[in-house]
């Protein structure tokens, strides 16, 4: 799926787009070469100068602290809160009035918020927060639809010194109960339902369940927006818009002073083990990061519209929906439903509607709206549109192409960035002035170095595949996982600990122009629609049904999601596999994960690949079922 390349990764590379006159004429950045040289030569005189550009309530004494490596602290000694950053600085300035979302619910209904309201409702949550005995350090579960008073929860958390843990609305019990478990979390903001495809998503009935299996929420706080009725529980449970008309919901907060380290949020992400991990960010280094990523790679102007089409349920969403955007001042574009729905044309409407200037979306949302044809985004005036984006997995030159010909009518460069939530924000990425070539994310951003290299560090050859490191710390990089610092040295430093270089745990190639083309995951992690899901999590749903003794899982490519989940069941003693347990199967990883883990096949088998350790050889698995050399089978057991 990366590019399509060859063997030795030349294919597609004499392709190549240049931007025109007038984007390199108006781009915030006009020379990378000079900037990122100077980026790399005076690493933190550099982040230095892009922090000067925020608001601080106390400079800090030293950029970058490296003394406790891999544990880096950046901007120590500064005292900061992103928020005062995203809404109460614009507030002294005509942006005050500037529209700060636009929203748009799939049913249809709208609403807006200029800055100065969005400030007061999100002093007003604050409060309410604050009276539900929300303090300063603890984790608040966040599991909501796409709809405002998720970004007004998330920022009335910051706001007041409290972290937020934002479960995608997808995910189903088990995954929820997992994270607010693993967070301790007091206090769960939820919603009674959401729309997609015309159909309600059951999120309050979910929340309850969970919250059964998770002993630490007393309080769940739930947005009416279906309107469907739901079980609400007395002394726990309690409406949004009722707790927002009292007079505890103050329109008036001060916004806590945080130390630059201070936890702003943690994000779970799929690991190898099965059991999710909680990323750690902070409020001072995420705040430059993912603002100055923001601004240079997607050249915000103040007339911009920005929609990034992505949930704030996902790192993508944290960074640019909500913070980035905002701290840059940006008209914020949310959309709550399906691309498709009622019509393939919804997007392309919404776009033509609300004048959208730059569009961030996925390879697989991407290909979903291209099988429709060309003829619906042609039915819409699309010429507001200045630079489009790419995010969540490497991007076919078809889609690529497709993209850049029908959607941006061969005007808008395409920024295909390459980022994990581990990041915080962009590290491989084209600027508009960057000639692109197509399934490339081109080259890295200021203040980092690349290499793709073998397992001893070594560097490969130009065009050959080898492992992604990135060679220095960055602003915006996880700290920790929460509550197992090994876990995060294990992960991410232990490999390449000498060279002191984080893994990235992606496979990739840089070609003779310096251009990374990244392969895909190394590790047994799927990525399907562009979200993660470990191995290990949909293989121990499966096993959690009665009739299975066994499971692994692989991702094969799929047309429309990138990857698709493929199972391999050894069922218990004396069963046999049919249709109908396939179905169920399929439906119970639906039930325990959510639905975007649901197996796309599930084969019965009386054996799999393994190691003399036990360890099972997915590799294989995938090898065989796409008709390829199974390579060394050394340790295979016999």
């Amino acid at each position: 799926m990366a590019a399509k390349l060859n063997a030795k990764g030349q294919e597609h590379q004499a392709e190549m787009y240049y931007p025109n006159q007038s984007i390199k004429d108006n781009a915030n950045v006009k020379d990378y070469d000079e900037l990122y040289k100077r980026s790399i030569e005076d690493r933190e005189g550099f982040w230095a100068e892009e922090a000067e550009k925020l608001d601080w309530f106390q400079k800090w004494d030293k950029v970058l602290d490296d003394s406790e490596k891999p544990f880096y602290k950046w901007f120590t000694g500064g005292k900061i809160n992103i928020v005062h950053n995203a809404i109460d600085r614009h507030l002294q300035t005509w942006r005050r009035n500037k529209l700060a979302l636009i929203w748009e619910g799939e049913p249809g209904d709208v609403a807006t918020y200029s800055y100065h309201a969005l400030d007061r409702e999100v002093s007003k949550f604050a409060n309410v927060l604050k009276s539900m005995g929300v303090r300063k350090g603890e984790i608040v579960t966040i599991y909501m639809p796409q709809v405002p008073e998720l970004m007004i929860a998330m920022l009335a958390c910051a706001k007041i010194g409290a972290a937020h843990s934002v479960v995608y609305g997808g995910f189903s019990v088990e995954a929820l109960a997992e994270r607010i478990q693993d967070a301790q979390s007091r206090v769960l903001v939820t919603a009674d339902g959401g729309w997609r495809r015309g159909k309600i998503v059951d999120l309050k009935k979910i929340a309850n369940e969970a919250i059964g299996r998770s002993a630490t929420i007393e309080v769940c706080i739930t947005v009416q927006r279906t309107g469907q009725e739901v079980y609400m529980e007395n002394d726990r449970d309690f409406w949004y818009h009722e707790l927002m008309n009292l007079p505890i919901a103050n329109a008036k907060c001060a916004t806590e002073e945080m130390d630059a380290e201070d936890m702003l949020f943690i994000l779970y992400t799929s690991g190898t083990t099965g059991r999710p991990k909680g990323v750690l960010h902070t409020h001072g280094g995420y705040s430059v990061y993912t603002a100055t990523t923001h601004r240079y790679v997607f050249d915000i102007k103040e007339e911009d519209r920005w929609w990034c089409a992505a949930d704030p349920g996902w790192i993508t969403g944290h960074s640019y929906i909500v913070y980035a955007p905002l701290i840059n001042g940006a008209t914020v574009m949310m959309y709550e439903g399906a691309p498709n729905h009622p019509y393939p044309n919804r997007w392309w409407q919404m776009i033509e509607k609300y004048g959208i200037s730059i569009l961030y979306t996925s390879p697989t949302a991407i290909r979903g709206l291209m099988r429709f044809g060309d003829q619906w985004p042609r039915r819409h005036d699309l010429s507001s549109l200045r630079l489009l984006g790419s995010v969540g997995e490497p991007i076919n030159p078809e889609a690529w192409r497709w993209y850049y010909k029908v959607v941006g009518n061969e005007r808008c460069p395409i920024m295909d960035t390459w980022w994990q939530t581990e990041t915080g924000g962009f590290v491989i990425t084209p600027l508009p002035v960057t000639p692109l070539k197509p399934g490339s994310a081109t080259k890295p951003f200021f203040g980092h170095e690349v290499a793709v290299v073998d397992d001893d560090g070594n560097e490969v050859k130009t065009g050959e595949e080898g492992k992604l490191v990135l060679k220095g710390p960055w602003p915006g990089m996880a700290r920790t996982i929460y509550g197992d610092p090994e876990r995060y040295k294990e992960v991410y430093w232990k490999d390449y600990e000498k060279q002191g270089w984080y893994k990235a745990g992606d496979s990739a190639r840089i070609d003779e122009d310096g251009y990374v083309w990244i392969i895909g995951r190394i590790d047994d992690v799927i990525k399907v629609s562009g979200y993660r899901l470990g191995t290990a999590e949909v293989e121990s749903a499966l096993v959690s049904h009665a009739d299975v003794s066994e499971a692994a899982t692989i991702a094969l490519p799929h047309e429309l999601k990138g990857n698709a989940i493929h199972a391999y069941v050894i069922l218990r003693a004396g069963l046999s596999g049919n249709k109908e347990l396939e179905a169920a199967l399929k439906d119970h990883v639906g039930k325990e994960i959510g639905p975007i883990a649901r197996p796309e096949t599930v084969t019965f088998v009386e054996s799999l690949p393994k190691t003399r350790s036990g360890k099972i050889m997915r590799r294989v698995l995938k090898a065989r079922a796409m008709g390829v050399d199974e390579g060394d089978l050394s340790t295979l057991e016999e």
